[in-house]
């Protein structure tokens, strides 16, 4: 009975790799074979435009005024002439039929390679018994005002919680909140607010060997959207009260400054901190972008990695496990939180044609994806600006960047929906020899033929 639902399992994945093989194939002949010559110079006049497009969207960030306006519209321009030339051409279909078997292409790729490849890694859990004398601190204003909205307060509080409203209109100290917490016998620190507030008190936590509650009910919660957390109703993450596990995660460090999410340097890390950036995100950025990327205002960074330099980035992001790059609906999520490593990832972009070599090139150089144990941010001038999970904040130069193994414990409710799982990656070379090698399997031997 196994053998059979084992060669059976053998000849979808033959069939699916073989399929993937066919429909990427066609997907690149079909605009040749439809529109021959034409087809040719039209696929090449589409990389052209993409090229293009690319370019204009850099001297939109990197320019201001006259320049700026015209390179908005070049930008937004390239693809409409694109769309016109294919349609004009009556190639248009070609163009959407090679788009849908490209997909195709890709998902029956990652079926096939779906049982080959490493499992994904689950985090272990732990059973442990329900705290005893809960503190959890909660921001009013996080998330447009969720603590009122889904009466985190009141259910907490219900729940044997001791809770701690943050006042709104002063700036309190929440790692001495959360010290205080634990002197008087706290036994569980929990947050509900954005990811820099939970980094510091998770540190508390960490650091006398507490469980931490992450409470869902920030505006993104990328945290909680790691740890499997509902982040459309936040008051699930309370669950973890009475019926919750324990997992253990890694915490980063950039100095002696702990970080859930991440540490940014340079051009984040300039922006956020600009007069009048969480009123206005995008008009800020457009304001210090230029200077920032052409250089003309910030440090030279230059980041070590165990052992790998990397020379003057615009900007480095450190990351508390590294982010998925390799699937564009995982793009900024983490596959793990316990790897003990550090994600790494630096841009340097200094010309238009370097932009799109970054947007087109699947292994550009103006981009270093890596991880490590510790990571060294240096720069020319005596101070850096930080960006610490959406914080802004200065610290001396260099910056010691650094990961805590499973030093966290994180309490989360037993059941909630999960990290989604990562689709492998898409290797060709793989399934090449994974459709020849199982057609070979399947099939019978010159000898039993014999």
């Amino acid at each position: 009975m196994g053998s059979a639902m084992s060669e059976q399992h053998h000849r979808r994945q033959r069939w699916a790799a073989r399929a993937a093989l066919a429909a990427a194939a066609l997907a690149v002949l079909l605009p040749l074979v439809a529109g021959g010559l034409g087809g040719l110079l039209l696929l090449a006049a589409g990389a052209a435009g993409l090229a293009l497009t690319a370019a204009a969207l850099w001297w939109v960030l990197s320019r201001r005024g006259v320049v700026r306006m015209a390179a908005a519209a070049l930008s937004l321009a390239a693809p409409v002439a694109l769309i016109t030339l294919f349609a004009a051409a009556n190639l248009l279909w070609v163009v959407l039929l090679s788009l849908l078997l490209w997909s195709a292409a890709v998902w029956s790729g990652r079926y096939a390679l779906r049982s080959t490849g490493l499992r994904p890694v689950r985090v272990k859990e732990y059973r442990t018994p329900p705290p005893e004398r809960p503190f959890l601190l909660l921001n009013p204003r996080s998330g447009g005002g969720k603590v009122e909205r889904f009466q985190l307060k009141e259910k907490a509080e219900a729940l044997g919680a001791r809770v701690v409203l943050l006042d709104p209109d002063q700036q309190q100290d929440v790692t001495a909140l959360a010290r205080a917490a634990v002197a008087d016998g706290a036994d569980l620190l929990g947050v509900a607010g954005g990811d820099g507030t939970q980094a510091l008190v998770a540190s508390v936590a960490a650091e006398h060997g507490l469980p931490f509650l992450v409470i869902a009910a920030g505006t993104r919660n990328h945290f909680a959207m790691d740890l499997g957390l509902d982040r459309d109703d936040p008051a699930t993450c309370l669950d973890a009260l009475t019926d919750g596990v324990e997992l253990r995660v890694d915490l980063g460090f950039a100095a002696d400054r702990p970080f859930v999410n991440n540490a940014s340097f340079g051009v984040y890390g300039a922006v956020v901190q600009s007069p009048g950036y969480r009123e206005d995100k995008v008009g800020a950025a457009l304001e210090r972008l230029p200077d920032l990327l052409t250089r003309q205002s910030g440090p030279r960074l230059t980041a070590r990695a165990d052992g790998t330099t990397i020379a003057d980035p615009q900007a480095v992001l450190v990351s508390n496990n590294a982010y998925r790059m390799d699937d564009p609906f995982g793009f900024g999520r983490r596959e793990r939180l316990n790897s003990g490593r550090l994600g790494v990832l630096a841009v340097r972009v200094d010309s238009a044609v370097e932009a799109a070599e970054l947007l087109l090139s699947p292994r550009p150089e103006g981009l270093t994806v890596l991880t490590a144990h510790h990571v060294l941010v240096e720069a020319d001038e005596p101070q850096l600006e930080v960006g610490l999970d959406g914080e802004g904040l200065t610290l001396p130069s260099p910056v010691h960047c650094r990961i805590a193994r499973r030093a966290l414990r994180v309490r989360v409710p037993r059941d909630r929906p999960g990290v989604p799982e990562a689709p492998p990656r898409l290797d060709w070379r793989r399934l090449r020899k994974l459709a020849a090698a199982v057609g070979r399997t399947a099939a019978p031997s010159r000898s039993r033929r014999g």
